[in-house]
């Protein structure tokens, strides 16, 4: 499979500066994160820069699904050399979810927020079923993550937390879906 992530391998050093000049992040957990194979990392979406608090927690390239509004020009460019895959959100997309089953039937990671938005304050949103479907038909590990505190500059009060890998043991992808977004409930505790 064509390495599309030359632009992620490059940035990636640079996103972590930025990220610990301006908001010095917390990563617990990161022994978590398996170092090969195919792993898909799901977790609560709170603001734009979640993808970098990702980014700079495994020298693994991780495979977002995003929003295809991303992809408009120059955006596109940039965004196709980070091994992104565009999302349309109004449908199900199954390009995306067969995207993301190549990269990890190739031993890769897909980094996916579940809720498919970012909370904007309202809480832990409905799972959509994507990232259970496709560790599923993968036989792919889930790492789940979770993000607490707030991104304010030269604060250290946000933080990244990795749980323990789990398994899609049941092709019930409604029952394990709930049993993944109680996973990350219980590890936001009292924030959400």
């Amino acid at each position: 499979m064509k390495d599309n992530t030359i632009l992620y391998r490059v940035a990636r050093p640079l996103v972590k500066i930025f990220m610990s000049i301006l908001y010095s992040p917390k990563i617990i957990g990161k022994e978590n994160i398996p170092k090969n194979g195919r792993i898909v990392m799901a977790g609560n979406h709170t603001h734009i820069f979640d993808c970098f608090m990702l980014m700079i927690s495994t020298k693994r390239s991780i495979h977002f699904l995003a929003k295809k509004e991303l992809w408009k020009f120059p955006k596109g460019i940039i965004f196709s050399h980070m091994g992104l895959i565009p999302v349309d959100r109004k449908v199900h997309d199954h390009s995306a979810l067969e995207s993301a089953i190549n990269y990890l039937n190739n031993d890769m990671v897909i980094g996916i927020f579940p809720e498919g938005t970012t909370e904007k304050g309202r809480g832990l949103l409905p799972f959509k079923i994507g990232a259970v479907k496709m560790a599923y038909e993968t036989n792919s590990k889930i790492v789940p993550f979770v993000i607490k505190g707030k991104y304010s500059f030269f604060k250290r009060n946000i933080k990244i937390e990795f749980g323990k890998p789990i398994q899609v043991k049941t092709n019930d992808l409604d029952k394990e879906n709930n049993k993944l977004r109680n996973k990350i409930k219980s590890m936001l505790g009292d924030d959400k």
